[in-house]
């Protein structure tokens, strides 16, 4: 009998895996260095592991398996590569330069101009092929549609090769007909081609944006199709015929994966999204609605806010330097992670990231041929992390990582101990610059705000996050290089629908006919998706702004039939949002006017959640007996006691100088901190 689902998430260094036993609850948990040549490999070698180790605990092999959830990072790292070629792209005719003209904005300001260099476009003028045909802002049509010119352009990129291209035309979001006649054109003239349509991808105004997440999907779809169908072709191979496959998005939902290749571009913040989604249920078990997340990886760490459970959301994400519009948890990455190198810039200054030795070579004390110091090579030369990961999986070579700080230290004028805690120190500067533009750039106080740390590197820094931005206090949970993994064990399947109807005046009937013609194909998603109509949920969101603004602000809008207080509602509900977002707002100023742009609607399928057991209290000792005990340096080198957190009852307090070591991660406890084990077997760190 199939009762045990599988979380895989693949990161830049380790392949983390949870398993849960739907019958007895039962979570199992490891971890497997990633196969960055081939993540398939370091996949299915994660579902083996997981299955052999669950084995032990009276579960089966892969004929146990009723379902496996996926979160991935192979459409963001092509991104983040900036490995996109030949790619195509149609528009409408006299707005071949829609993507050099883009937003006209400088970084850092106008004062920049005479030096900022425009960065390549996602494709070049010379690859951009017009139609004629043209529509207005209503959908009506202008100017017919141009056949010939649509056969000409199909054969353009049919002639040289051009596989992957993008179509998007003005107002195609008020009708799509014009677009739809180029896909069919498109198939005729060019089967080879892997075609994106904005009316499919983005159904919503603002062309640049809009060009760009459609080109940006058809450029990981190829990526994604090869990567998903190999993934489904090896379950099956192993014995998992006809079991559910699906792919964590953006969005916090999950989709199919024979679904999900349509629509890539959905899983671009895959892995992150599923570590939001796994903390903020850790942190409300714990008895936090709020809190911030941080996901510490290989390569970066991943901040969001969880607001009263939900992990808040955005339309104006990007990856890399692409602008994508599509809905997805409102995460800021940078590149601070284990794997992080340390380097020192042309002034003589000592720098951290955002480069990373990845999980191939590696930090010096991995002995794969690594060359740089990292930030591990750091903790392991203050003895803050043990001499091996994994529980003693992957040996670590200490003299190595001596060696390379000692030779930073000799070129930067410091005592080696002063060069590993300065890498160290700026690796938490970094942290914590991400963690002020996801609270104090959105109007939150970081004060407010505890924080669960997860990721193997995620617990490294938590003492000195603390001081830096006066946290109130930081939660390690159990397993915390697992915590991405298990996210995606609890994640509902969810498909998001957008359609603009900008207007001062909204008429009711015209709103409830777009809403429910959102609500239908919302329907037809989940009923491929295999939920029974009595299960689909449906909910409502609309952008709104002051007339004249640029962007809007969204807010979730009730259920039910469309009447005058189902109107009053929503505007309410928009003045609060603006009120707390800018500080402002115009409630009841009548000659500030209030304009529709967007309403949208997400499907979700709901599923059964794993529940996170209480542990039993045991005779707590007043004072826990180490595992052992080594030289660490905190402010100076001293004999420092080394707990096992497996032997560690809830009511535990380990007040530092401690090191509280686990199998895929370890926790430095800092002299004047104590870390106190919960009754879900989380350490909450104080000072």
């Amino acid at each position: 009998m199939r009762s045990v689902r599988i979380g895989v998430d693949t990161g830049g260094t380790f392949t983390d895996v949870v398993s849960v036993n739907e019958q007895t609850g039962e979570i199992t948990t490891t971890k497997t260095p990633s196969t960055p040549a081939n993540p398939a490999d370091g996949f299915m070698e994660g579902v083996r592991k997981v299955l052999r180790k669950a084995a032990t605990e009276g579960d089966a092999g892969m004929e146990a398996v009723s379902a496996v959830v996926h979160g991935t990072t192979v459409a963001t790292n092509q991104l983040l590569e900036d490995r996109i070629a030949d790619l195509g792209f149609v528009t409408t005719e006299g707005f071949e330069f829609i993507l050099e003209i883009a937003r006209q904005s400088v970084p850092d300001g106008y004062g920049n101009s005479y030096f900022w260099v425009k960065p390549p476009r996602i494709v070049p003028v010379h690859r951009i092929r017009t139609v004629g045909g043209r529509l207005d802002h209503t959908g009506a049509e202008v100017r017919p549609f141009d056949e010939a010119q649509a056969v000409a352009a199909a054969r353009w990129f049919r002639e040289r090769g051009i596989t992957a291209i993008g179509v998007c035309f003005l107002h195609s979001y008020a009708n799509p007909g014009h677009e739809l006649r180029m896909r069919e054109v498109l198939e005729r003239e060019h089967p080879d081609a892997v075609v994106s349509i904005s009316s499919d991808v983005l159904r919503e105004y603002r062309e640049y944006e809009r060009s760009v997440t459609t080109l940006v999907d058809a450029a990981v779809k190829p990526t994604m199709r090869r990567y998903i169908a190999n993934l489904a072709e090896r379950l099956e191979e192993a014995g998992g015929s006809g079991m559910p496959f699906s792919v964590m998005k953006s969005n916090g939902g999950v989709l199919s994966a024979a679904e999900v290749v349509h629509q890539p571009i959905t899983t671009v913040l895959s892995g992150p999204a599923a570590g939001a989604l796994g903390a903020a249920l850790i942190a409300a078990t714990a008895g936090h609605l709020s809190a911030i997340t941080l996901d510490g990886g290989g390569t970066s760490t991943d901040v969001a806010v969880v607001v009263d459970g939900e992990p808040s959301l955005t339309t104006e994400g990007s990856i890399g330097r692409y602008p994508c519009k599509i809905p997805m948890i409102d995460i800021v990455t940078v590149g601070a992670g284990g794997g992080s190198v340390a380097w020192i810039s042309p002034e003589g200054t000592l720098k951290v990231g955002p480069r990373s030795a990845g999980a191939d070579p590696g930090p010096l004390c991995y002995g794969r041929g690594g060359t740089e110091v990292t930030v591990t090579d750091a903790h392991v030369f203050l003895g803050r992390v043990p001499p091996h990961l994994l529980g003693g999986e992957i040996p670590l070579d200490a003299d190595a990582a001596r060696q390379g700080i000692e030779a930073l230290a000799g070129k930067v004028g410091l005592t080696p101990e002063r060069t590993a805690a300065g890498i160290l120190e700026i690796s938490a500067f970094n942290q914590s610059n991400a963690i002020r533009q996801i609270t104090v750039k959105r109007g939150l106080d970081v004060r407010d705000f505890p924080m669960v740390a997860f990721g193997g590197s995620g617990p490294l820094l938590v003492c000195r996050l603390i001081d830096i931005l006066g946290l109130p206090s930081v939660i390690v949970p159990p397993d915390p290089g697992n915590v991405s993994a298990f996210g995606l064990l609890t994640v509902d399947v969810k498909n998001d629908y957008v359609r603009t109807f900008v207007t001062r005046d909204l008429s009711l009937p015209a709103a409830a006919e777009i809403f429910r013609d959102l609500e239908g194909q919302a329907a037809e998603a989940l009923d491929r998706e295999g939920f029974a109509a009595d299960r689909h949920v449906y909910a409502r969101s609309a952008d709104l702004r002051y007339y004249g603004q640029a962007y809007e602000v969204r807010v979730p809008a009730p259920a039910g039939p469309l009447d005058e207080a189902w109107r009053a509602e929503v505007l309410d509900r928009f003045h609060e949002a603006h009120q707390k977002l800018y500080g402002y707002g115009y409630r009841d100023a009548p000659r500030h006017g209030v304009e529709w742009v967007n309403l949208r609607v997400s499907g979700i399928g709901p599923i059964t959640r794993p529940a996170i057991g209480r542990r039993p209290y045991g005779t707590v000792p007043p004072e826990p007996e180490p595992a052992t005990a080594r030289q660490v340096f905190y402010d100076e080198w001293g004999p420092v006691p080394i707990h096992r957190r497996t032997a560690l009852a809830a009511g535990t307090v380990i007040a530092g100088p401690a090191v509280i070591e686990e199998y895929g991660s370890t926790l430095p406890v800092h002299p004047g901190f104590t870390a106190v084990v919960d009754a879900f077997g989380n350490l909450e760190v104080r000072r």
